[in-house]
């Protein structure tokens, strides 16, 4: 795992774009406002571009690239078509898969299972139906937040950009490979989710 992951706050800003088809983040260190890490999504099909611009883009698979911004790997998150619920693969820097989010149908709020390589539960991702909230619960112990930020009355009227806080309580190990699937998760909402 990526030393840089072992951080345990990151704010996640979303590309502005009037027309874009491709998902681009940055991660920054929200105490520097440096950036950590870059998403992109280098290698987006024709007929996936067209269809980001319907009323399928929901459907649209993705493979989003987490790399530091000399461009070395840390993680990808990949989907492919998706008809009613979605399952979303984590891999880390060196394309092994480390786990599995799996959207749970008719939750409200949105909801996913967070899995094992294996295809055991490990924690659940939920979402609050009153706010732009998410939790990471294992049981009932909450191992991290993501919260969507305001960014400004222009940005939140006239594009589709979002920015989120993601907050890891500081008693999840450094070197847990949970801490990977949680950086994902937050690409997997905005994209699963929140487009």
């Amino acid at each position: 795992m990526h030393p840089l992951l072992q951080n345990n706050q990151f704010l996640v800003r979303e590309h502005v774009g009037l027309f874009k088809a491709a998902s681009n983040f940055d991660i920054l260190d929200p105490r520097t406002g440096a950036t950590v890490l870059h998403c992109r999504e280098p290698e987006l099909g024709f007929f996936t571009k067209l269809l980001r611009f319907t009323d399928y883009k929901r459907m649209t698979p993705f493979d989003v690239r987490l790399t530091t911004p000399e461009g070395q790997p840390v993680l990808r998150v990949k989907r492919g078509v998706s008809l009613l619920r979605s399952t979303v693969d984590v891999l880390d820097e060196r394309d092994q898969v480390v786990g599995h989010f799996r959207q749970r149908l008719l939750s409200i709020g949105g909801k996913f299972d967070v899995l094992s390589p294996s295809g055991q539960e490990l924690c659940t991702l939920q979402g609050k139906w009153t706010s732009w909230e998410f939790r990471f619960l294992r049981g009932e112990r909450e191992l991290a937040l993501v919260s969507k930020q305001w960014a400004g009355l222009g940005k939140e009227l006239f594009t589709s950009a979002d920015n989120y806080m993601l907050s890891i309580q500081p008693d999840v190990p450094a070197n847990d490979p949970t801490r990977l699937l949680i950086v994902a998760a937050v690409l997997c909402i905005d994209m699963v989710l929140k487009e």
